[in-house]
């Protein structure tokens, strides 16, 4: 645009420009926007960095367990010059651990069939051929050492291949590597059926989707929390298509997502994820001189800060605490607002006014945040920004099958790297 177009532009259209100029640009604080888009605040009015004055310090426990224990003895007395003896008893008057590690390297396995002639008949028998033979010559942990720097470190196949020459000295090729992937993932499909079953019999599921590259094309990465499973998904498809295949026919009391129509009506009652509402919030308030959205910032702290207490009221409590703030809300939503972000915003919580509080119906299966399935989905997001996708669909659902079976597994407390061991030596 340029000045004779500004010049031929009417008042009312010149106004309306220069109003959109003056709004503040949306942030991660005030919209979906990832916080890497932020700009940087300029390191003089940015918090210094190093420890706060005062503050007392932390270090690293003693090991409960040490493989070792060097006792430091003095060889003189201080004060009379007596030498004192190795075996003299003494007082621990200090403890610090240093820590290394062994020298890493593989251990070879020579499987050989030996053939022996009997001394009586003379007959020559052969040994049946091991398994070794015919299977592939890497162990299980080097399967699982694999599978965790793939799928939970991001180390792409040819970062890979050196880690693996230069750390341990082994040769391992990539074609080698994506054998092994290819052998794994069957091991890990069986842990997602068994998963996807508990996801199936769930009252509450929460569910987010973010994007990925598969075969070069726009694809997408699901995740489904349930309170005892989590279900990673790997489609081409943003669409409800891929909810009704996960869930096959199962049709759970609650549903927690954010506002996208593929993620609506598949559950008896929806609850809209609050977080995101509260960014959009918090934008009204910042470019809208409209006193609505304060209103609606007002109203939403209030409902968050019912939530953190919903543990020490009554029941008696929480129903009248409920009906006052949808009320409040009824009183909100009738206001009449000449600010068009206002007014957008309005329509927006008015849309999902039926779906804003119903974790009160049941606090101990349903949120009001959507945070968990976010959780859920940022290593997969940080994996498509490291590796820019997945080269086929097999590697994308293997992906989606490590992260089913090790999620799942860490809600009893598991630990990821043990998870993917046992589950490769089964």
């Amino acid at each position: 645009m340029n000045r004779d177009d500004l010049e031929r532009m009417s008042k009312a259209a010149l106004v309306e420009l220069v109003l959109r100029l003056q709004r503040p640009a949306k942030t991660s604080r005030t919209s979906s926007k990832p916080p890497s888009t932020d700009r940087k605040a300029k390191r003089e009015a940015s918090r210094p960095g190093g420890a706060t004055p005062g503050h007392k310090g932390h270090f690293r426990a003693l090991s409960a367990t040490p493989d070792r224990i060097v006792d430091h003895r003095p060889g003189r007395c201080a004060g009379c010059g007596h030498a004192f003896t190795g075996d003299a008893e003494g007082t621990v008057i200090g403890a610090y651990d240093s820590v290394d590690l062994p020298p890493i390297a593989p251990v070879t396995t020579r499987h050989r069939r030996l053939a022996l002639t009997c001394p009586g008949c003379g007959a020559r028998s052969k040994a049946l051929q091991p398994d070794a033979a015919s299977s592939s010559p890497f162990g299980p942990m080097i399967g699982a050492l694999a599978f965790y720097l793939k799928h939970f470190q991001h180390v792409s196949y040819g970062r890979l291949e050196g880690l693996f020459r230069d750390v341990f000295g082994l040769k391992i090729s990539q074609g080698a590597l994506a054998n092994l992937f290819r052998r794994g993932s069957a091991r890990f499909e069986v842990g997602k059926a068994d998963a996807l079953a508990r996801l199936r019999q769930a009252e509450a599921v929460a569910s987010d989707e973010t994007g990925v590259r598969i075969e070069g094309t726009n694809s997408q990465h699901w995740v489904f929390l349930a309170k005892d499973a989590v279900v990673h998904e790997a489609a081409y498809s943003r669409g409800a298509q891929v909810v009704h295949d996960v869930m096959g026919g199962h049709r759970p009391r609650f549903w927690l997502s954010d506002r996208y129509a593929a993620q609506q009506n598949h559950a008896g009652r929806q609850q809209a994820c609050l977080a995101h509402l509260a960014r959009d919030i918090a934008y009204g308030v910042e470019a809208s001189e409209d006193m609505a959205p304060f209103r609606l910032k007002l109203w939403i702290d209030d409902v968050f800060a019912l939530w953190r207490g919903l543990a020490g009221y009554a029941a008696a409590t929480i129903k009248r605490k409920r009906r006052e703030l949808e009320a409040r809300l009824a009183d909100i939503l009738q206001t009449r607002s000449d600010c068009d972000i206002a007014r957008r915003l309005l329509a927006k919580i008015a849309n999902a006014r039926d779906q804003l509080l119903t974790f009160l119906d049941a606090p101990d299966l349903v949120e009001p945040t959507n945070n968990g399935s976010e959780r859920a989905l940022r290593p997969a997001v940080i994996n498509r920004k490291v590796t820019n996708g997945f080269r086929s669909m097999w590697a994308a659902q293997t992906d989606a099958a490590v992260r089913t079976v090790v999620d799942t597994a860490r809600l009893a407390g598991q630990n990821p790297f043990q998870t993917i061991r046992t589950t490769i030596a089964s």
